[in-house]
């Protein structure tokens, strides 16, 4: 991509937009016609735990962590209808993407989203007050409906974390890819080399990786520290599978 500030940004629709029936309203103004943005990649995601985790990973610790996982899982606004647990997510480019979408989501807060951006689409979103077992407020979990990469390198860790290369057209991909020479397993949260019986292939010779998940994955084997955690390389490969134990 030679054209000067063209960028990609991960996008989520989240569990509560899509209750609320927004989806159309986010996609039309974030459309090319008023944006100059295109899709490289789209698909319905039924967010299974590991990928929650680690979207959230920087928050981990914090008193609203596990409600967090919750909402992004579609707990909180589906608890009886499984079916409907899902997010949206999206890979938008363009020249200087990460900003103009952050402009039209709005501030993180949706009270203030209201006061510094009326009718921006975090505007609609609410503020949740959260209890302990024991009834005591211990603070709030924002409901803001998407999720817009912050800078470049947010949008490089979310999109890999949320995509395969094979779901962006080749010409599309902005990032570094290479082709397997390996067989890679996952069974009971261990990724292996070797076939066991009940493993599953998520990695196979000829398949198309990013480069940076394949460095991760041989630093593994040879039990060296990685440059980011292997669960991040695996969790993209989970999405809308039933493998998963959680």
């Amino acid at each position: 991509m030679a054209e000067q500030n063209w960028e990609s940004s991960l996008v989520l629709i989240k569990p509560d937009a899509l209750k609320n029936s927004l989806t159309g309203y986010i996609l039309s103004r974030m459309s090319e016609f008023h944006t100059g943005l295109r899709f490289a990649g789209l698909k319905v995601v039924a967010v299974n735990l590991a990928l929650a985790e680690e979207h959230y990973a920087e928050h981990k610790g914090k008193f609203f962590y596990p409600s967090l996982l919750d909402y992004i899982r579609g707990y909180l606004h589906y608890p009886d209808d499984p079916w409907r647990r899902r997010v949206i997510a999206i890979v938008y480019q363009g020249v200087n993407a990460i900003q103009n979408i952050r402009d039209i989501c709005g501030a993180t807060n949706p009270h203030n989203a209201r006061l510094q951006r009326p009718g921006c689409i975090r505007s609609l979103g609410t503020i949740v007050p959260l209890y302990d077992e024991n009834g005591k407020f211990i603070g709030e979990r924002t409901d803001n409906l998407i999720h817009a990469s912050a800078n470049p390198q947010d949008a490089e860790h979310e999109i890999k974390l949320w995509f395969l290369p094979t779901d962006i057209p080749p010409i599309m991909r902005t990032f570094p890819t290479e082709r397997s020479k390996e067989y890679f397993y996952y069974k009971d949260t261990v990724i292996s080399p070797k076939y066991t019986p009940g493993s599953y292939c998520f990695i196979g010779p000829g398949d198309i990786v990013w480069k940076s998940d394949m460095k991760v994955l041989h630093q593994l084997l040879k039990g060296k520290k990685q440059a980011y955690s292997t669960h991040a390389v695996l969790a993209k490969y989970l999405i809308n599978k039933e493998i998963e134990n959680d």
